[in-house]
């Protein structure tokens, strides 16, 4: 940016001067300033992370979209959840095929599909799997414990179920 401010000082001051180069290369000087200038914004017109921009609002993908992009790659596809990645330009979508779920990623252009673990190198935390275990969380209060076998006491801090199949 500081570039783009030196060469429009230095286009004034020959345009105040008046001299030998505004008079011979008026034309190709003033094509260089609007090139160069287009060329120095250039970064400004990105969603990069560190301009805090919302990409989720220009970019979409509903489970019917998601659904077609993938008839092909996998059969018998569910789509049971689709979520933005803490890194921008990822789609996280949460799927079942064959009674098996799992985590795969779609690129926020449509064209690219990865199935895989998603890494934080920062935080050294493993995404895919934390995600996982979100999306798969069972609420335990939801359980009913009616014909229950209760060992321990029943207002416990950590209680741990175990089902068992008597057949």
């Amino acid at each position: 940016m500081s570039t783009g401010i030196f060469l429009v000082l230095g286009f004034l001051y020959c345009i105040r001067e008046n001299t030998v180069l505004i008079k011979n290369m008026r034309k190709p000087f003033l094509l260089f300033l609007i090139s160069a200038s287009f060329l120095l914004f250039t970064g400004y017109s990105y969603g990069f992370e560190s301009r805090d921009q919302d990409c989720s609002k220009c970019h979409t993908l509903d489970q019917n979209e998601a659904r077609e992009l993938l008839k092909d790659l996998i059969p018998n596809l569910k789509i049971l959840q689709i979520r933005g990645t803490p890194p921008k330009g990822l789609w996280e979508v949460f799927i079942e095929s064959g009674g098996r779920k799992n985590l795969i990623y779609i690129d926020f252009a449509k064209r690219h599909v990865f199935s895989g673990t998603l890494i934080s190198i920062r935080d050294r935390r493993n995404l895919t799997q934390e995600s996982f275990g979100e999306l798969n969380r069972v609420d335990v209060s939801q359980i009913p414990l009616d014909d229950a076998l209760v060992m321990g006491e029943k207002t416990a801090k950590y209680k741990v179920i175990v089902f068992d199949d008597p057949d």
